[in-house]
């Protein structure tokens, strides 16, 4: 297997979308930052350490995107104000009420990035280049499964609504005739 020779235009194309997807995925991890430290009410704790968890594992891949821009001859945009031209994904919403609407938005965020992110590996394997392809492809499986995870509270939400439902009377609390 040789290495990988691009054209200038190949490399221009797959630096402008490793920087897009960089962008994406900077966005992504401070959305769950926000998420993170704004999140209340009953399910604090446990979305609280969620939303840490999907902006520690996005890391990861902010830092492979990053670094493949340099190895093809580029120059990173990788600032909050560059990435913020570049993202994809709408604006976090403000001021949610509750865990569920932190829960909804960072899945909507997630769901959106995970698209643009299989869109950039056909693009970069039809450019030829399959480590960038398998970088996007390593970040794209990151994301559904965190994805699959947050999802997991709206779904269990959902679940657990027809128990807080009011509860059946017993048959001792049934209405006692009055003497």
């Amino acid at each position: 297997m040789g290495t990988y020779k691009s054209t200038t235009e190949q490399s221009s194309a797959l630096i402008a979308l490793l920087n897009a997807r960089l962008a994406d995925t900077l966005d992504l991890l401070y959305q769950a930052k926000q998420a993170h430290w704004n999140v209340a009410g009953s399910d604090f704790f446990s979305l609280h350490e969620l939303f840490d968890k999907v902006a520690h594992e996005l890391l990861e891949h902010v830092d492979e995107i990053a670094e493949r821009v340099p190895q093809l001859g580029g120059e990173v945009e990788g600032t909050i104000r560059m990435a913020s031209g570049r993202t994809s994904l709408p604006e976090y919403p403000r001021q949610l009420s509750g865990g569920a609407a932190h829960v909804e938005a960072l899945s909507k965020a997630l769901a959106i990035a995970a698209s643009s992110m299989r869109a950039a590996i056909d693009q970069s394997s039809e450019l030829g280049d399959q480590v960038t392809a398998d970088i996007f492809t390593g970040a794209a499986r990151t994301i559904d499964k965190l994805d699959w995870m947050v999802r997991a509270h709206i779904e269990g939400r959902a679940a657990a609504r027809p128990e807080q439902a009011a509860p059946e009377r017993k048959p001792e609390q049934a209405a006692r005739p009055r003497h």
